[in-house]
């Protein structure tokens, strides 16, 4: 998958989640790009970013996180942007798990588990989501889905967006856990976890480090058994929670799936 992440200087996880075999066919290349928050981006990240000529962006973070952490975007940009008004006033949860909780891979991995079992049904993604799906029918030219650290959030929803295309589900889940070597999990865990133990005053066990900071199969695993358990499927789901009906459903795969 090297051939899939692009090396920026301060944007991490960028990169391709297109170019998977369905049926007999290839997803487009260049077209579907994944990431974290772009806040740090360098002046050189920028460039790069306006030389991908972006017709739209979807970013998943709430409002404050993105008060918070403002996105640099390329100058005159004027693609389309999706985002979310909802918010609930608080900060996010996982600053407040980080704040509160004692860093253990055990609380890290049930933290992660629960938080994947929302994600699917919580307002702002169901909104947010199904605009992005939306767009898919209708964008032609390349789109970015991002939330803070492109794991989570994003994870979800490039893998329904899988889903929906026909891509195997080794191809799937290989794509969601390519965040930890995209990021560099293992080689990072050491100083993110004196960095989170500097944060918050308590110490950081490695292992809570790669269960909160990293990805799991079992975390997307969750989500899709809550999305059996509700909608009875990943097509229910999309249909009835997100509004994907079958008409927009063959338009996506008509441009992404020629």
């Amino acid at each position: 998958m090297s051939d899939r992440l692009s090396p920026f200087e301060a944007i991490d996880n960028f990169r391709d989640y297109g170019g998977y075999a369905v049926d007999d066919r290839l997803l487009a290349r260049g077209r579907l790009y994944r990431a974290a928050h772009q806040a740090r981006a360098t002046d050189a990240d920028v460039a790069r970013l306006a030389a991908l000529k972006l017709a739209a962006v979807v970013d998943l973070r709430r409002p404050s996180e993105r008060r918070a952490q403002p996105s640099r975007r390329p100058p005159g940009w004027a693609g389309t942007l999706i985002e979310s008004d909802h918010d609930d006033g608080g900060e996010a949860p996982h600053l407040t798990f980080l704040k509160t909780a004692d860093l253990t891979e055990a609380s890290g991995r049930t933290f992660m588990t629960e938080t994947y079992r929302r994600l699917p049904f919580e307002a702002a993604h169901v909104d947010l989501f199904g605009r992005y799906f939306r767009l898919l029918g209708e964008a032609e030219g390349p789109v970015l889905i991002h939330c803070a650290a492109g794991k989570d959030r994003t994870g979800l929803l490039a893998a329904l967006t899988h889903s929906l295309l026909g891509v195997a589900q080794d191809d799937l889940m290989a794509d969601y856990l390519e965040t930890n070597r995209a990021v560099n999990l293992e080689g990072r865990a050491e100083e993110m976890a004196r960095r989170l133990t500097a944060m918050t005053g308590r110490t950081a066990s490695h292992g809570a480090v790669v269960a909160f900071l990293g990805v799991e199969a079992a975390y997307l695993n969750e989500a899709y058994r809550a999305i059996a358990a509700h909608s009875g499927s990943v097509g229910g789901y999309l249909q009835h929670v997100l509004g994907v009906d079958a008409p927009l459903a063959d338009r996506i795969r008509a441009r992404l799936a020629p």
